[in-house]
């Protein structure tokens, strides 16, 4: 999830270097923490959020299909 989630990212910001996906694992969720400069940060939230909520749709599917825990994207500074 981590890797699938970096590369959407990357492809979007102008930084694609500062980057970066942490993955916390509990007993039912796998929480993705997904920071970038702050610059490319309205590229990922986008207009009225639909960006990140395309995001975050993405990775629930891709989580349902490989049948995984719950999956949560965090977009933090």
């Amino acid at each position: 999830m981590q890797e699938f989630i970096e590369f959407i990212v990357k492809k979007l910001v102008d930084n694609p270097d500062e980057v970066k996906v942490t993955q916390v694992d509990s007993e039912k969720t796998i929480i993705l923490e997904l920071q970038v400069k702050e610059g490319d940060l309205g590229k990922v939230i986008g207009k009225k959020g639909r960006t990140a909520k395309s995001i975050r749709t993405l990775l629930t599917a891709a989580a349902a299909k490989q049948g995984q825990k719950r999956a949560i994207l965090e977009i933090i500074e």
